[in-house]
């Protein structure tokens, strides 16, 4: 999709100019509300893409990293269009939660009705206005209350051009994630926009790590996808680990958490992870690993009730090609340089 004629809220979007846009959506109780928007559209025509964040509204670490985005220099040479959506579900940042006032997900409404919920509505004018007028979107998530997430892609890796794109982000993990119904992922899929889901940090927080990944990540992408011109400084990529298979691992007692292992750590088959106390007598209950892998997510509050879901483990055969891998995940290893030296980067025309 290629960004000759392109209407958003009403607003015709012209070559070479930088458009706020608010679209209005129902009113929070008697307060109105509206969808904001940043639209880049470059002077040469090039893929029309959007970067959103805080359809749950309590995963703020998408929003710095489109204010992040949005202040680098080197997006006066976009080609085509980038449409930039800090927050989609403004009722639910407002009220520090991940849903919407009516009490749903939002990224369980999607395709949406204008005569549905709440949800749906609201679903439905970020499809229109936004989802469906472009070629590729990048979706940005945090883990869920008092769960913490390894920056890492989410994303269909049976499709080449996907696994290509999420290869190039570089974050440390890349998920083959299959389709929920209602998502924002799914819909899209059935009207041939893909998405790249990226998943960092907890709720309510701002991760630095995992911001920098992500604007680095994202410029990455755009180059790939022919947004931004390519460089001409040859770097030293970094490969991330691919894994098909995953799973959260549920305590099967209730009591008080006691963790062993830390978040992108690599674990064997059978090994500890955590111990759940009971505060009243001297029982503990081990939880163990079902296989060898990397630690991608886990429970960041001290306390468990049985099911829980405390840790999320890739499955990962060759445990010492991923440590080499995702040494990379540590701050140390992000430096300032890395992430200011995008505005300064020699590019080719």
């Amino acid at each position: 999709m290629k960004n000759e004629r392109l209407i958003i809220g009403g607003v015709e979007i012209t070559k070479g100019s930088s458009t706020t846009i608010n679209i209005p959506l129902p009113k929070h109780y008697n307060t109105p509300t509206n969808l904001l928007l940043n639209v880049i559209c470059g002077k040469k025509d090039g893929p029309v893409v959007f970067i959103s964040a805080a359809i749950h509204g309590d995963e703020l670490n998408g929003i710095e990293i489109i204010r992040r985005l949005k202040k680098l220099s080197i997006l006066k040479k976009i080609r085509g269009t980038l449409i930039l959506v800090p927050v989609v579900n403004v009722y639910g940042m407002m009220n520090l939660s991940r849903y919407l006032p009516d009490r749903r997900d939002l990224n369980r409404s999607f395709p949406g009705s204008s005569k549905g919920s709440l949800a749906a509505r609201i679903a439905k004018i970020f499809f229109e206005e936004v989802v469906s007028k472009c070629s590729l979107g990048i979706d940005l998530h945090t883990g869920s209350i008092h769960k913490i997430n390894l920056p890492q892609i989410r994303t269909n890796l049976d499709n080449e051009y996907t696994a290509r794109l999420a290869r190039v982000f570089e974050a440390p993990v890349i998920l083959h994630s299959e389709l929920r119904d209602g998502s924002l992922r799914a819909e899209a899929q059935d009207h041939g926009v893909p998405i790249l889901l990226y998943e960092a940090g907890e709720a309510l927080r701002f991760d630095e790590t995992s911001i920098r990944i992500g604007v680095k990540g994202i410029v990455n992408v755009l180059r790939e996808n022919g947004n931004l011109p390519k460089i001409t400084k040859k770097t030293k990529s970094k490969t991330p680990i691919t894994t098909r298979q995953n799973k959260w691992i549920r305590s099967s007692s209730s009591g008080v958490l006691r963790t062993v292992r830390a978040l992108g750590e690599t674990v064997y088959k059978d090994e500890v992870l955590a111990y759940v106390d009971d505060p009243l007598n001297e029982d503990s209950t081990e939880i163990v690993a079902p296989f060898s892998g990397v630690i991608i997510g886990k429970s960041q509050i001290p306390l468990a009730q049985e099911g829980d879901a405390i840790f999320h483990i890739a499955n990962i055969a060759n445990l010492n090609l991923a440590e080499d891998k995702i040494e990379y995940f540590s701050e140390n290893a992000i430096e300032h340089s890395e992430f200011f030296e995008l505005n300064n980067e020699e590019i080719i025309e």
